[in-house]
């Protein structure tokens, strides 16, 4: 396989990884289409772009190649990293459905920011490097961003309530003043799951967390699965295959909508179909770009503790979109504005002392 020679390139390939992990949502917004169907095109999209990546890079070089890492790994390393695909894909199937309900700057910080959680904790408990404090700091800093984003929404949430009773008050007929008006109770006017995807993007998050930490026991040993691209195949048929699993949940008891059909997924036109295709492929260019970055020697190595800072980026990546290109937080007032600012510098904050705590 082919690895990064420089320190410049590693950190190119960590900044690509995070474009493309921070960016890859926005193909499910741009398709208008339910999620269930399209992680049926995402999950093919990350196998087919994994088994491309396998035999072309992942074969090339001096390295040992895709073909050969089969032939010399054990069996249990494999199962692990199947596992970690069937476990990451549940997260990744819940992300999108908060994304579906509360918006991509809703959604995306409240996830990664728990992946890094739950990600950092395990590996300090696994190495006992480093600064606790740091540790500790950043994973608080991390939590309240979390709760800002959360407080956001609902205020928002509520500044809609009050110009939907507004709206409809004015379209009600006038009331002759001899006749007494009766109290009327406004009921708050919420789409659906108006918080329930910040309740999704929860355990999505602790799921995703175990991205990582499941890999790296594949990758353990004069057994483990030592070639990234080799890695992520079997990680992409663990997606693919549970993605028919758990659709037979999400399809039959929805967050959203009513039930739908597995045969929903051939009513889809080739635009919808090709969104999802290319968001698991972009969504598979980062993971493997971050696992390549993570295998880098020599000069070119990073600590993997900063190369999994740049996938947490991908958080306040998609804070971004969420704010500037869908405008998501757009007819909030001016609380609104200011708690999603302070999520994003608290994000940020967070993963800087993370990043730091082996080097502390």
């Amino acid at each position: 396989m082919l690895l990064p020679t420089t320190y410049a390139v590693t950190i190119a390939i960590l900044i690509f990884a995070t474009l493309c992990w921070g960016s890859w949502a926005i193909t499910l917004k741009k398709s208008r289409w339910r999620f269930e169907v399209y992680s049926i095109d995402f999950a093919l999209g990350a196998l087919l772009l994994a088994v491309l990546g396998a035999f072309t890079v992942g074969s090339m070089g001096s390295e040992i190649s895709a073909q050969d890492n089969y032939l010399l790994s054990a069996k249990t390393q494999m199962i692990y990293a199947f596992a970690a695909g069937c476990v990451v894909n549940l997260a990744l199937m819940l992300f999108v459905a908060s994304v579906d309900l509360a918006g991509m700057a809703v959604a995306a910080p409240i996830v990664m920011g728990l992946a890094l959680i739950v990600g950092e904790i395990w590996q300090y408990v696994g190495a006992q490097k480093g600064s606790v404090a740091a540790l500790a700091g950043g994973c608080v800093l991390v939590l309240v961003s979390g709760v800002t984003v959360a407080l956001a929404k609902g205020k928002l949430e509520g500044v809609r309530s009050r110009l939907a009773a507004a709206a409809k008050l004015l379209e009600e007929p006038a009331v002759d003043a001899a006749v007494p008006a009766k109290k009327k109770r406004v009921d708050e006017v919420k789409g659906p799951g108006a918080l329930r995807g910040v309740w999704i993007a929860i355990p999505a998050g602790f799921l995703l967390g175990l991205f990582y930490p499941i890999l790296s026991i594949s990758m353990e040993g004069e057994l483990g699965l030592s070639n990234p691209f080799a890695e992520m195949v079997i990680f992409s048929i663990g997606m693919f295959l549970s993605t028919f699993v758990y659709n037979l949940y999400f399809m039959n008891l929805p967050v959203k909508g009513a039930p739908i059909s597995v045969f929903a997924y051939f009513t889809g036109n080739l635009g919808q179909h090709g969104l999802g295709l290319v968001g698991g492929m972009l969504w598979m260019a980062g993971a493997c770009g971050l696992l390549v970055a993570i295998a880098a020697q020599g000069e070119a190595k990073v600590d993997p503790s900063i190369a999994r800072a740049f996938g947490y980026g991908a958080g306040v990546l998609s804070l971004f979109w969420g704010m500037t290109v869908w405008r998501e937080f757009a007819d909030g007032d001016g609380g609104v504005k200011r708690l999603s600012a302070i999520t994003a510098l608290l994000l940020v904050g967070g993963i800087v002392l993370t990043a730091m705590v082996p080097l502390l």
